[in-house]
């Protein structure tokens, strides 16, 4: 199995070269996920929003987290009442998952340092199989990696088995690479 670190200390791109290494599916769903969060009220964009996204946007992503697709109306549901019910203790707060250290200067302004994480680690795992640009399981794959962010919180509410979606994306990564080979 492959090391399940999600944070690259490494200063990652500024924000304005950000765009050149994500796909136009992955760059859609972070524009979704700062809309959201500003819809929300939320001062950062965190996991949960990026979860969000992704699940709205990306069949591939619905497809690995909820293959026999009973949970999905379910997770969209968990993550719609987050203003409302499900999720409202977080309003407000920054997301710290205890997976970086809580930065207090220098972290990615709009983002809480678990969701800024996960970007980084969406980008590492593209590197590590030769791709040009992060895509949305890259996203999903380091989301999953983190398991005390909010999105990892949401996926289990709804019953799904992190530990088991996370294999699925390594095993798919670890194709994704032999086929290059």
């Amino acid at each position: 199995m492959q090391n399940r670190t999600a944070y690259n200390s490494g200063a990652g791109p500024s924000p304005e070269d950000l765009d050149a290494c994500l796909t136009v599916e992955l760059a859609s769903v972070l524009s979704a996920a700062r809309r959201r969060a500003t819809r929300d009220g939320d001062r950062q964009v965190d996991t949960a929003h990026l979860l969000h996204g992704l699940l709205e946007s990306d069949p591939a992503v619905r497809e690995v987290v909820d293959p026999e697709g009973d949970r999905t109306a379910r997770l969209l549901g968990y993550l719609v009442q987050r203003s409302i019910g499900y999720g409202l203790q977080w309003h407000g707060t920054v997301e710290d998952s205890g997976a970086v250290p809580m930065v207090a200067e220098g972290g990615v302004p709009g983002w809480s340092p678990a969701a800024a994480a996960a970007m980084d680690g969406a980008l590492d795992r593209a590197h590590a199989r030769y791709a040009m640009h992060a895509g949305c399981l890259d996203l999903l794959a380091a989301l999953v990696d983190d398991s005390e962010c909010r999105a990892v919180e949401v996926l289990r509410r709804a019953s799904v088995d992190t530990v088991l979606l996370a294999v699925r994306l390594d095993r798919q990564t670890q194709e994704a690479v032999a086929d290059e080979f």
